[in-house]
C-alpha cells in the first residue's frame, strides 16, 4: 500500500504555490476501459484513502494525479475508526452529473485541500451520475443527500474548482486567524 500526501492550497506558513497549481487543472479523462496506468492511478487513489479517519472522499487531483478518478464513503457512518472494505467505497472514474433533483441545499463542507476551514456551499440533494468502475463496467447511480454533496464535491474537484471558489459563510477555528487573515483578507 502506497499512501501519497493530499495536496493543500496552503499550509501555516502560506499558499503553497506548487499544489495550488495542480489543485488548480482541469482533470484529464481517462481511457475505457482502463489501462494499467489508469488501474495503478485508482490504486494509489484507494491506498490513499482508506488509510484516513478524516475523509468522505477523494480526488485524484488531491494526490497529485491529474485524472477525472474519484472515490468515496458510499455509506455514511459514525464508526471512523473501522477499516473500510470495497462495499464501503465507490470509485468513479470519468463521473459524469447527469441529472440533478431538488432545491439546492447549503451546508458547511471542509476539504483536505483547504485545512482549517469550512465554508457553506450550496449543492443539489439528489443527482445522478454515469461514469466507469474500476473493471471499466458502465455504472449509472443516483446518490442522495450527504452522498451527493460529496460527490459534488469530488466533482469539483477534477474540475479545479474547490470549496474557496463559492461564496458562503467561512468558519474556521480561532487560533487560526492569523493564517485565514493572511489568505482571505
Amino acid at each position: 500500500m502506497t499512501s501519497k500526501r493530499v495536496l493543500t492550497l496552503w499550509d501555516d506558513e502560506g499558499v503553497k504555490d506548487a499544489d495550488t497549481s495542480v489543485l488548480r487543472k482541469v482533470s484529464a479523462e481517462c481511457p475505457t476501459p482502463p489501462d494499467g496506468q489508469t488501474l495503478a492511478d485508482v490504486q494509489a487513489l484507494v491506498d490513499s484513502f482508506i488509510c484516513r479517519d478524516d475523509a468522505s472522499g477523494l480526488a485524484a487531483p488531491q494526490i497529485g494525479i491529474n485524472r477525472r478518478i474519484i472515490i468515496f464513503r458510499n455509506k455514511t457512518t459514525d464508526d471512523k475508526k473501522k477499516k473500510l472494505s470495497p462495499d464501503d467505497y465507490d470509485i468513479l472514474i470519468n463521473p459524469r452529473i447527469t441529472q440533478t433533483r431538488g432545491e439546492k441545499v447549503t451546508a458547511a463542507e471542509g476539504c483536505l485541500s483547504c485545512p482549517h476551514i469550512q465554508i457553506e456551499v450550496e449543492r443539489f440533494p439528489e443527482i445522478k451520475v454515469r461514469a466507469f468502475n474500476e473493471k471499466g463496467e458502465k455504472v449509472s447511480k443516483r446518490y442522495l443527500d450527504y452522498t451527493a454533496r460529496v460527490v459534488q464535491h469530488e466533482i469539483d474537484h477534477l474540475e479545479g474548482r474547490l470549496i474557496v471558489d463559492y461564496g458562503g459563510n467561512l468558519y474556521y477555528p480561532k487560533n487560526k486567524e492569523a493564517l485565514i487573515n493572511k489568505l482571505f483578507k
